[in-house]
């Protein structure tokens, strides 16, 4: 289809979704290669350089010689900005197509991805808020934050879970007088795109997911964390944080056997993997493809033929 590419008068932003070990980055390669295509990285965790192994970070040679931009490009100490990458993310879709070449977001962070493709307001951030609010946190316990939010933004007290979140919706308040919950995106695209979501069986996807952990560790994961640790890994909140990460960094201390930190990280895999399928699936302009189809790339090809002949 690549001389296909040279028809369109503008070239079609692709996102290919879903959750981890479904074949993102095989898919988005292949079609890539076939498309003249640039893949844009859409992995929060792969952000990081030196995240290599625990991310499933597409290696070079895997990559065929197609560009992948927005992989390596923070320091495990910095902390990942979704207002940043929805500016830096929207400047490539620009500087690709100017090439002639297809803008390809590849990956499974879903607020990462509606950055890039939706129209979405980001609130501001001001770190001393944030650092009276952990400090309040600290001496009077998460409850008592959850009960000032349930006052202001009961919408956001019912959805958040995540401490962090929580106080990240009463900063907002305080800075803006809104509620956390008024900056929700709607799922309105910033400009035509289309999204291919890869369908998975979540049985099969359980036992994949388990065997990846085991390969990642194998492949040197515990090494690949205590060499980050003695970068600073654990001075960054993102990062240290990470699937593998947190676990493995819980085995160089002593508190954890490396059987007990994989059988952590896999259910933790796992959970991750049902939250990004919940994500993608409430979003109804997902294109959905059998993931284990032999004939994968094919089809979604046709996706994007049929797509852009109705468009």
């Amino acid at each position: 289809m690549t001389e296909g590419a040279a028809v369109w008068t503008v070239p079609p932003l692709i996102a290919v979704v879903g959750p981890t070990g479904s074949g993102k980055s095989d898919l988005g390669v292949a079609l890539a290669q076939a498309l003249r295509g640039e893949i844009i990285n859409a992995d929060a965790m792969q952000f990081y350089q030196g995240m290599d192994i625990g991310t499933a970070k597409l290696p070079i040679e895997d990559r065929q010689g197609v560009p992948h931009h927005l992989l390596d490009i923070l320091d495990i100490r910095e902390e990942a900005n979704v207002a940043k990458y929805q500016r830096q993310s929207r400047k490539l879709i620009g500087e690709i197509r100017s090439r002639g070449n297809v803008p390809i977001l590849v990956g499974g962070s879903g607020l990462y991805v509606r950055a890039a493709l939706d129209e979405l307001e980001f609130p501001p951030t001001d770190a001393a808020v944030r650092s009276r609010l952990e400090m309040e946190k600290s001496e009077d316990g998460i409850g008592a934050l959850r009960q000032r939010l349930a006052q202001v933004d009961p919408t956001s007290e019912a959805r958040l879970h995540d401490e962090r979140r929580v106080i990240r919706a009463l900063e907002v308040h305080e800075l803006t007088g809104r509620p956390f919950s008024s900056y929700m995106p709607s799922r309105i695209y910033h400009q035509p795109a289309l999204q291919l979501g890869l369908r998975v069986d979540r049985e099969l996807l359980r036992a994949r997911l388990a065997t990846r952990v085991h390969t990642m560790v194998e492949s040197g994961l515990l090494d690949e964390v205590r060499a980050l640790d003695h970068r600073g890994l654990r001075e960054g909140r993102t990062a240290s944080r990470a699937l593998g990460y947190a676990q493995f960094l819980r085995v160089l201390d002593g508190e954890w056997s490396a059987a007990e930190a994989v059988e952590d990280t896999i259910g933790a895999t796992r959970r991750f993997a049902r939250r990004q399928l919940t994500w993608f699936r409430a979003d109804e302009r997902v294109q959905w493809l059998e993931w284990q189809d032999a004939a994968l790339h094919e089809r979604a090809l046709e996706v994007l033929r049929q797509t852009l002949r109705l468009s």
